[in-house]
């Protein structure tokens, strides 16, 4: 009995750890053309999380797999070891192919959300968070973003309820 009280703890936690949902209060973007979101964007911002922890120069490259889903390679700099670390994974559509939520692997069959919540008429800077409040990236088409433009971000997200003295800035 107690083996079976273990398990299932563990399979709650596991499940909770990778929900693909998006937070209560917030509606991913719709109307997404997701080929013009495809391609390379950088970080200038994030809540720091465990598989980007001490990382820098962070990027992430989307394009098309052949089954219709789209290839993900995040690479970031480590500066500790002077590496860079380079994850590829996999993201399909939750739901509607036109409607900013996604579910993404970089672990076999286990997804997190990545739902894109604000993005601008030009597909240039782009507001994604996972499926709570203790993720969420600022993506750009360049390295850096104008400051007043990653403040309207911050802001934001802070509307919604994300901590801005938990987000890190990288420019």
């Amino acid at each position: 009995m107690q083996i079976k009280s273990i398990f299932m703890f563990l399979s709650m936690l596991l499940l909770n750890g990778c929900s693909v949902k998006v937070p209560d209060d917030i509606s991913p973007v719709k109307n997404l053309d997701l080929s013009r979101y495809l391609g390379e964007w950088y970080e200038v911002a994030r809540i720091d999380n465990r598989f980007e922890k001490g990382l820098s120069k962070v990027t992430a490259n989307y394009s098309l797999r052949d089954d219709g889903g789209v290839k993900v390679v995040n690479r970031g700099w480590n500066a500790n070891n002077k590496k860079w670390k380079e994850s590829i994974g996999k993201a399909y559509f939750v739901g509607f192919s036109n409607f900013g939520a996604l579910k993404v692997s970089f672990f076999g069959p286990f997804y997190g959300g990545y739902n894109i919540i604000k993005l601008d008429d030009d597909y240039q800077y782009s507001l994604v968070v996972g499926p709570n409040k203790d993720y969420l990236w600022i993506l750009s088409r360049t390295p850096t973003m104008p400051s007043e433009l990653l403040n309207e971000y911050i802001d934001f997200a802070s509307n919604y309820g994300f901590d801005r003295q938990r987000i890190l800035i990288f420019q």
